[in-house]
Formats: C-alpha cells, sequence, structure tokens
C-alpha cells in the first residue's frame, strides 16, 4: 500500500523534528510534531475541527519530548546507554502513568517476587502441545 503525499510529507517532517532534537530515531512523538508541521493532512484538520491549538499542543510534545528522552542536555548518551542492563536508580520509569497502573517487572523479579510463568508463553504453549 502506497503513502500518500501527505503522509509521506509528514515522515519527512518527522524525520527532520527527530534530527532537530538529536534522536537517532522516530517515534509517535516526532509523527506528531511531524503532523503538526505538515499542516493540511487529514490527521490535522482532525485536531482543528477538535478545536485543539496546533502551537499549543507543539509546545506541550516538546515540552514532554524535552523531559522525558532520556538525554541530558550536553547530548551525551543517557539511559540508553543501559539498555539491557541494569537501569539508573534516579529515574525509575519516566512517566507518572506508568507508574500509577503498572508494576516493574525488573525490581520483582530481583526480589524473586515475580510468577516464574510471566514471560514464558511459547514454553506453556509448546507443553500444550505436548500434552
Amino acid at each position: 500500500i502506497p503513502f500518500t503525499p501527505h503522509a509521506k510529507q509528514v515522515l519527512e517532517l518527522s524525520l527532520r523534528e527527530a534530527l532537530q532534537l538529536g534522536h537517532s530515531y522516530i517515534g509517535t512523538e516526532h509523527i506528531l510534531l511531524g503532523l503538526i508541521r505538515e499542516g493540511e493532512g487529514v490527521g490535522t484538520q482532525v485536531l482543528i475541527k477538535m478545536e485543539v491549538d496546533l502551537g499549543d499542543l507543539r509546545s506541550t510534545a516538546m515540552d514532554l519530548i524535552r523531559g522525558n528522552s532520556g538525554l541530558p542536555e550536553d547530548g551525551q548518551k543517557g539511559d540508553l546507554a543501559n539498555a539491557g542492563g541494569v537501569q539508573d536508580k534516579r529515574n525509575q520509569s519516566g512517566s507518572a502513568l506508568l507508574d500509577q497502573f503498572g508494576r516493574n517487572l525488573t525490581t520483582e523479579a530481583e526480589q524473586g517476587k515475580l510468577d516464574p510463568v510471566i514471560g514464558r508463553s511459547k514454553e506453556i504453549e509448546r507443553v500444550m502441545v505436548v500434552l
């Protein structure tokens, strides 16, 4: 399925947003910024119809990105440097909603509180097939 011209434009603008922020990936936050910057597609029209101020939305998105990017202001590697290893304890999850509705499986595993079945769906399916 091909991309529409507006979709291509949004993705190109998303790339620019990511590069301007010094990120080496394009995430949903960059796509949102690209959508806002593009300004003519259906997505933007939906936001406008919902009476969303695009300038305020962009400012809020930028504030959240800068606050939760995991990158220090000097551009060095942040929490991503610890990917797959022990996380830095100063920012437990990076999200108040995650803290409120989720649980830290790594901490529970370290404390021996984690049910050994969690994360083993493939193994369980194999046992069920054998039985």
